[in-house]
């Protein structure tokens, strides 16, 4: 169930070069929220009507922490805002990862590429088994550290500066990363580029996919995905990235 609720930043700070973190106090979206999701946030500008879809990135207690780009003129209000201040936000929306069905023998491999690192992090905190954990980044570094905690993490950029030369697949490949079950958000040709990995290799596989999205509810289907199946819904092979996704098993879209 998402919740519209008024809530009251408690914590925002610049982590990285226009990559910054939000934290705000919920009534009732943190206690729903799960790992893969995202919500809404609405501009106080009332020009503005679009809310900015955002990946939650960490659920603790009735606290959600979000971490962002700055792309456009509601993330740079965002950037502004500081602890106090109050948003309106909607959540938490989509579906995210289902990890009840892991089991502890199974052997996960994580990957984050970019501004796909952060929502990771709540999955790696919740995931109950052995994770090895691969992010991809150009060349700054952010939120690598508080991965530490959860898995062994292995690093790409693209310049070279940490960790392996390339992508997040080089590193794997380089430091010979093995696992039975992959989970995955980035750019879309880094997620091409895994799912096909796992296809080659046998591998079950989740993708939570970027698209622009409008409503965030499903009705407007700005954010449609080329589907391998029929949409119950438009009756075509398509589904909406916020409502059926963000996260999908690699099997159900074509990239």
């Amino acid at each position: 169930m998402a919740y519209r609720e008024k809530v009251t930043i408690v914590r925002a700070d610049e982590i990285a070069t226009d990559i910054y973190e939000m934290c705000f106090s919920t009534k009732n979206i943190a206690k729903e929220a799960k790992p893969g999701q995202f919500v809404s946030v609405y501009s106080n500008d009332g020009s503005r009507l679009l809310p900015r879809p955002i990946s939650i990135c960490g659920i603790e207690g009735d606290t959600l922490r979000i971490v962002y780009r700055v792309v456009g003129k509601g993330t740079q209000e965002f950037a502004t805002m500081h602890a106090g201040q109050t948003l309106e936000v909607q959540g938490p929306l989509g579906n995210g990862y289902d990890i009840s069905k892991v089991s502890k023998e199974r052997k996960a491999i994580l990957f984050g590429g970019g501004i796909g690192i952060p929502p990771m992090l709540e999955l790696a905190k919740q995931l109950d088994c052995e994770k090895s954990i691969v992010l991809g980044y150009r060349d700054e570094l952010f939120l690598n550290d508080e991965f530490e905690a959860y898995g062994k993490v292995y690093l790409a950029t693209e310049d070279g500066s940490a960790g392996t030369k390339g992508n997040v697949l080089d590193a794997v490949k380089a430091c010979g990363i093995e696992g039975d079950i992959l989970f995955a958000c980035g750019p879309t040709p880094m997620l091409r580029a895994i799912k096909q990995y796992a296809k080659e290799n046998g591998l079950e596989c989740y993708l939570s996919l970027e698209e622009k999205m409008a409503c965030g509810i499903g009705a407007c289907l700005a954010c449609v995905c080329k589907s391998t199946q029929v949409d119950d819904h438009s009756k075509v092979h398509n589904k909406r990235v916020c409502k059926e996704g963000p996260v999908f098993n690699a099997e159900e879209v074509e990239l």
